[in-house]
């Protein structure tokens, strides 16, 4: 875990904080300056600081803990909506390096606004942005099993992925200065 990290550090209990869950990789607790009463932090108990370090099967397990977390929002809370989202990246407002999905309740007149003024791209900006998208997303579907093989959606197997993992981080700066 990152000494500096103060996600790792309540992680590890040298911060206070008002933990809800806790299992052998995840937990959740309260944000003491939340957007809303009940607004949770999920996050893996393992150091990662962008989402696209994290394993595909621990990603599947934050996300099903964090429906969880919303589920019990509308139960005990009473509230009739949450938003759930990630901050990735320090333009995307990530402010601390660990990864942390934001699960926030809402009711009716919140004075919550997480709306943005929609841009209107021309035909040929939507398809430029389509081919760029098409040629970077050309492997999804296929997902780390966590035993160093990437499988196929369909079942086929392909090579490790070791050397996409050690360009993540690379990849991640060179997204913030282009």
């Amino acid at each position: 875990m990152a000494d500096s990290c103060v996600i790792c550090q309540i992680i590890e209990g040298k911060v206070a904080s008002k933990k809800i869950y806790e299992d052998d990789e995840i937990v959740a607790f309260l944000d003491f300056n939340g957007a809303a009463p009940g607004h949770t932090f999920v996050v893996p108990k393992k150091h990662y600081p962008i989402f696209e370090q994290i394993p595909d099967p621990l990603v599947g397990k934050l996300f099903s803990v964090s429906n969880k977390i919303s589920t019990a929002l509308f139960e005990t809370l009473k509230v009739q909506g949450t938003n759930i989202f990630i901050t990735n990246g320090v333009n995307a407002g990530q402010s601390v390096a660990h990864l942390v999905i934001n699960v926030i309740p809402r009711k009716e007149r919140d004075g919550i606004n997480l709306q943005w003024k929609p841009k209107q791209l021309s035909e040929e900006e939507m398809s430029t942005i389509e081919l760029k998208i098409k040629e970077g997303t050309r492997n999804v579907g296929g997902f780390d099993t966590g035993s160093g093989e990437s499988v196929q959606a369909k079942g086929e197997k392909r090579e490790s992925v070791a050397s996409d993992e050690e360009n993540l981080l690379w990849k991640s700066v060179n997204r913030r200065i282009a």
